[in-house]
């Protein structure tokens, strides 16, 4: 068996603590580890040694990833430009054969909280004995807890029972980020789970389901493979990326498949940690609010005010009167306050100071 941790994403939304060369993977969000790290901390009993774990990474976060790392013998697998997720895994599965691991490989994202890693670990490895006994996908579906819009869904085969942990289910089909009435017909229907994007197969069965779906990037795989060792590898991997569609591993081969999709129903207390807001719900789940909801990390003292969230990194003061769902992060160069609720909006900041060349605040 093998293990892969995405670890290639931006972070848009975690601004300002979240920058280019230091994202929210490699960032201490939710304990006193980087998120990563703590994603290889709870796969790593499952593994006979580091070897059979795979880290990728984009290549200006080479570096940090090996300081991260220094002490292991992960594989440090780098991507020389961000291709979302499919390419991603194309990549980790060619990299496994050739090390010779064609049993199940478990896919992780890098900046997830797993609130009880023994029962993920329980459910991951089900998913991934399934995985070597068929040819087929599994996924880890979170039985949802509340009509959530964040999250993308997953919709399950189920007759004459109800969803339940240790059971695989067959998938009848992945639903987009819903609207709230949606996401409330979803949960009372008691038939989907939430997407928490963790995906098990062998590197056989990836790779053959993207020479299906983007046939093109598959024979570059192909070639890749002879050339693992030699020096042209690096020119070949930057030659095929270049031309690599941006496409997600949800698009590009779940919602095509040609072998079958089973789902294992997890309650392992996961959350994507996506968002500002969902790391105040998260803490707020942890009991780490006061009496009156508000989160403070730094010097912060509050008055008359509820439901705030302050996060500093500097050591300034930060006094908040009479105000309720505020947003405050504060780092040595930059302050944002916002509303709370408009979280997802935060990545239109990094996008104005990508298109403004404030290159030094992204």
């Amino acid at each position: 068996m093998s293990f892969t941790i995405m670890a290639g994403g931006s972070g848009t939304r975690f601004w300002p603590v979240s920058r280019r060369k230091c994202p929210k993977q490699f960032l201490k969000i939710v304990s006193e580890e980087p998120m990563v790290v703590d994603t290889y901390n709870r796969i790593r009993p499952l593994a006979k040694d580091d070897r059979e774990i795979f880290i990728v990474v984009g290549s200006e976060h080479e570096e940090i990833a090996k300081e991260f790392f220094a002490g292991t013998k992960v594989n440090i697998v780098v991507e020389p430009i961000g291709r979302n997720t499919a390419p991603c895994i194309g990549l980790a599965a060619i990299v496994a054969q050739s090390k010779g691991l064609d049993e199940a490989m478990a896919i992780l994202p890098s900046d997830h909280y797993v609130a009880l890693p023994d029962v993920f670990r329980r459910d991951l490895s089900m998913a991934m004995d399934l995985a070597n006994k068929e040819s087929c996908i599994v996924t880890l579906g979170i039985l949802p807890t509340r009509p959530e819009t964040g999250y993308g869904y997953i919709e399950v085969v189920v007759e004459g029972g109800a969803l339940e942990v240790g059971k695989a289910f067959s998938v009848r089909s992945f639903k987009e980020k819903p609207d709230l009435s949606t996401a409330r017909h979803y949960i009372a229907s008691g038939r989907y789970l939430w997407n928490a994007g963790i995906f098990v197969a062998k590197p056989s069965v990836i790779l053959n389901e993207l020479s299906h779906s983007l046939p093109d990037f598959y024979l570059g795989l192909e070639k890749l493979k002879t050339a693992m060792d030699s020096p042209n590898f690096y020119a070949l991997l930057n030659s095929l990326y270049q031309q690599a569609p941006n496409i997600s591993f949800d698009y590009a081969v779940m919602e095509r498949a040609k072998v079958p999709i089973f789902v294992i129903p997890s309650s392992c207390g996961w959350s994507d940690v996506g968002s500002w807001f969902s790391c105040y719900e998260l803490k707020c789940q942890l009991k780490k609010h006061s009496e009156d909801g508000n989160i403070s990390e730094g010097e912060v003292w509050f008055f008359s005010a509820r439901e705030n969230f302050v996060h500093s990194q500097t050591s300034r003061s930060i006094v908040l009167l009479g105000v309720s769902r505020l947003l405050v992060v504060d780092t040595n160069d930059a302050l944002l306050i916002a509303d709370l609720d408009r979280h997802q909006e935060i990545r239109k900041i990094t996008e104005h100071f990508s298109k403004s060349e404030k290159h030094h605040l992204i």
